[in-house]
């Protein structure tokens, strides 16, 4: 028998499920905490992990959700165009305050409050992506097409040059 799923894979799985998605959540043995950790687990491109990069609008205080493409880095400028205010990488408290997870497990859904989510147009070039599942160690298999319909978020070029 395996060990019992965390409460935080659980919330994941149940907002897969409300969203009308029947994605696996798989747990490994192996980390995915890092976008190369993630895919060698999974066997993909670097490239198709998502890294779910939190960031705090500094004018607001408002959080946003940015899925990012693991090969890309995130562009400050290009956010903070897109959120109409600067915005800063946001620290594991403001992270965990904001989405109910922890830092290297985020999930693209299943936040503890709404929040305004950005998903790399690179992304959007392949068939399939895996995503953090609210674990260091858990992820699922989705299409670009149901991230962005899962999390309503805005595509974008989000992506440093």
């Amino acid at each position: 028998m395996g060990k019992k799923p965390s409460a935080s894979v659980e919330r994941v799985r149940a907002a897969l499920t409300a969203k009308g998605l029947a994605a696996e959540v798989k747990e490994l043995a192996a980390s995915t905490r890092t976008a190369e950790e993630a895919a060698a687990a999974v066997g993909c491109q670097v490239a198709q992990i998502v890294k779910s990069l939190v960031f705090r609008k500094t004018a607001s205080g408002g959080a946003l959700l940015v899925l990012v493409s693991g090969t890309n880095r995130a562009s400050e400028a290009r956010l903070a165009a897109l959120a109409g205010e600067p915005v800063a990488r946001a620290d594991a408290a403001f992270v965990r305050e904001r989405t109910g997870f922890a830092i290297g497990g985020v999930p693209p859904l299943g936040h503890k409050e709404p929040l305004v989510v950005l998903v790399d147009a690179t992304l959007m070039s392949f068939p399939v992506v895996w995503a953090a599942a609210g674990s260091p160690n858990a992820v699922f298999a989705v299409t670009p097409a149901d991230l962005q319909r899962i999390t309503a978020g805005q595509v974008a070029d989000v992506a440093e040059a």
